[in-house]
């Protein structure tokens, strides 16, 4: 029987452990959404205040006896607030971020939405006019280095640690999705500027947080979004010109600082380009969604990327968890791990966070279908 940060760490070296490790409450991707995570509580019984690991996204932070009973193989480690001349509060209900992101709650929605982006007029020149965050200063990891060494030496649980590298990500929020892909073909020069800023201040950041919980953490999250539901944002030679290198900078910096494991989320269906996150360093890719084109076949993936990468996620959230029973919830977990995890090399997550329209019940399927289906060696699924 192996702790649960021996067997993630199995898993992501390509080996078999004692089961498949269950990612739930280890980041934004991998958790349940504020009102999903309140029905849950509500059906296992739980009272306790509502935290969160994003506001404007309204990601969960997990409780620690909710973590318990749904076998979460990781716990989370948040990193501080960056130093920002732009947070402000606007109301209850809207926010300015430390980017100067203007977000907004409307009734009925699960979540914050970002308003009119504060780039989108910007020329070049303004870029180093901009109030930017200081992503490593100081304030910014007050205690963490405390909190990761505890995690690492008191607990039995992979430590997963927040990096916020994702600069293609917060450059298109603050740009504007549509003027941002256009700047990508139509002026390479101003998105070769911003990229170059933006990674410089994650960079920075990222270095001095690996100076602080390096040792302690046995992954980092990072990503940036790259596909839509069919296809890739942009194609992949504009991938590889304008932002893989610096990716592929980040990572490297990354692996001069730490051990761990490199997570990168995208949603969508990134498969043209997961030969360069392999390439640039990634070690485990999520979340694998399932629903989006030639990410569905997950046999595929294991056979053509398997060796190379580790696969987090895989569990449909788009139809299989908010519309399908229990048992079905079961078979897809079933028929994922078939497909991910012989050899080692499979994290079973749910696509992105948990929606709220997924029942209590189908949460707990997931989970508990791990334990019982993830056994190595493992045996051919019913009904897989």
């Amino acid at each position: 029987m192996l702790t649960p940060r021996e067997r993630v760490l199995c898993a992501l070296n390509h080996e078999e452990p004692d089961r498949v490790p269950l990612f739930i409450g280890t980041s934004g991707a991998t958790t349940l959404l504020s009102p999903a995570y309140e029905r849950l509580k509500s059906h296992l019984g739980v009272q306790h205040e509502p935290r969160l690991m994003s506001r404007a996204m309204q990601y969960a932070q997990l409780d620690e006896e909710v973590m318990v009973r749904l076998g979460s193989d990781g716990r989370v480690l948040l990193p501080r607030a960056a130093a920002s001349t732009l947070r402000r509060e606007v109301s209850p209900h809207e926010f300015v971020d430390d980017w100067g992101v203007n977000w907004r709650m409307s009734p009925g929605v699960a979540y914050y939405e970002s308003l009119e982006p504060p780039l989108r007029n910007a020329t070049i020149d303004d870029i180093d006019r901009y109030a930017w965050p200081d992503m490593a200063h100081p304030s910014r990891f007050q205690g963490l280095g405390e909190e990761a060494r505890h995690l690492h030496e008191d607990t039995p649980y992979a430590v997963v640690a927040l990096s916020g590298v994702s600069p293609h990500e917060i450059i298109y929020i603050m740009r504007g999705l549509d003027t941002w892909l256009v700047d990508l073909i139509a002026d390479p020069e101003f998105a070769h500027a911003l990229m170059r800023k933006v990674t410089d201040i994650m960079l920075a950041g990222v270095t001095r947080h690996l100076e602080e919980v390096g040792p302690y953490i046995d992954v980092l999250i990072t990503g940036d979004d790259l596909g839509t539901d069919s296809s890739l944002m942009v194609s992949p030679q504009v991938y590889r010109r304008m932002i893989k290198p610096y990716h592929a900078e980040l990572m490297a910096a990354i692996k001069q600082k730490t051990k761990a494991k490199i997570f990168f989320h995208s949603d969508g269906n990134i498969y043209p380009l997961i030969g360069d996150l392999i390439e640039i360093g990634v070690d485990l890719l999520n979340p694998v969604q399932v629903s989006a084109g030639d990410m569905g076949d997950t046999a595929r993936l294991k056979r053509e990327f398997g060796k190379k990468i580790s696969f987090c996620g895989a569990i449909d959230t788009q139809t299989v968890l908010p519309h399908g029973t229990p048992e079905e919830v079961r078979a897809e977990v079933r028929g994922r791990i078939k497909d991910l995890a012989p050899g080692g090399g499979y994290i079973v997550a749910s696509v992105h966070c948990i929606q709220p329209d997924v029942p209590p019940e189908n949460v707990l399927a997931m989970c508990d279908e791990v334990q019982v289906s993830g056994k190595y060696p493992l045996l051919s699924p019913k009904g897989a």
